[in-house]
């Protein structure tokens, strides 16, 4: 069952506020099997097997992978070797220079078909990117990945759920043409390019990435005194007067139980305002007041 720290306004009297980061799951099906992929000589590898699922969550400054360009060096070492070293050394460098906030180290599958699942992925609105590899092994350097996938929709809100068929890709580093080659390197150096229908590969996919939407968190910093605050009428069908004393109100929002933005109300030097909730389907909503020192707050409303 899916949890939403929002609903906590429930059966807290907590002041809780604006929405920042969202926990995600990530799951992985792996599709590639003698069955879906046959090889054209039937020497289909018995130790198949995948290497750990890595990546990072960053925001739009940095890309770690691109189809069409070359591999990095920590790309290569994922592809070749299924070792991330290098690679999670480029993601720290990238944490450094604040264009990432976590490395994602994920399990690997000691067989072809199988599933990988990584739990409390949480990530925050500045890094709402997510690039994930895995070798495809044994292998010269084939891989599956995604590249800087956004986690949130156009309006900035998080997406419930994405899902994704995978295809193999070459990371253009090794020569090698079948499962066993041995080490061959590209020179020079060729970009990631897609190997579907290529063999060793057919056109079907080789798994399936599902990221669901698994949590809501909201900041708990720069409270205002709810000593200060005035909702009436509550519930209200048309009109809901907010104010608060010794402040002014900046910013108004809306949002569902479930986390999503439904409207906001830029004002300026407002210490009471009317907020109009008579397009809204009738139910249980949350109002997010901001006032002019950046001190938040979030209180629950009916529309009757």
């Amino acid at each position: 069952m899916k949890r939403y720290v929002l609903l906590l306004i429930f059966i807290s009297s907590l002041n809780i506020y604006s929405q920042t980061s969202a926990n995600y799951t990530i799951t992985f099906v792996s599709n590639w099997s003698n069955v879906t992929h046959p090889h054209p000589t039937n020497n289909f590898p018995s130790n198949a097997h995948w290497s750990k699922l890595v990546g990072a969550t960053h925001n739009e400054n940095i890309v770690f992978l691109e189809m069409g360009e070359n591999a990095s060096p920590g790309i290569e070492d994922v592809a070749e070797l299924g070792v991330n070293t290098l690679f999670f050394e480029e993601i720290n460098l990238a944490i450094d220079e604040e264009n990432s906030n976590q490395i994602i180290d994920g399990g690997n599958l000691s067989t072809s078909l199988g599933t990988i699942i990584i739990g409390d992925l949480i990530t925050s609105e500045e890094f709402p990117l997510l690039t994930l590899a895995s070798m495809i092994a044994p292998s010269p350097d084939w891989i599956i990945a995604i590249n800087s996938i956004s986690l949130v929709d156009i309006n900035g809100d998080w997406i419930n759920e994405i899902s994704m068929d995978l295809y193999p890709y070459d990371a253009g580093t090794d020569s090698g043409m079948d499962y066993d080659s041995s080490n061959m390197d590209s020179n020079p150096q060729e970009p990631i390019s897609s190997l579907q229908g290529i063999p060793p590969f057919s056109t079907e996919k080789i798994g399936t990435i599902t990221i669901s939407l698994e949590e809501i968190i909201l900041s708990t910093n720069d409270i205002i005194n709810e000593n200060t605050i005035s909702i009436y009428p509550n519930p209200s069908k048309d009109f809901i007067n907010v104010s608060i004393s010794n402040s002014e109100i900046k910013n108004i929002e809306i949002f569902n139980i479930l986390g999503k933005k439904i409207t906001s109300y830029p004002l300026q030097n407002v210490s009471q305002t009317e907020v109009d909730v008579t397009e809204l389907p009738s139910g249980v909503y949350l109002l997010s007041l901001i006032d002019t020192s950046n001190k938040t707050t979030l209180k629950k409303i009916i529309k009757n």
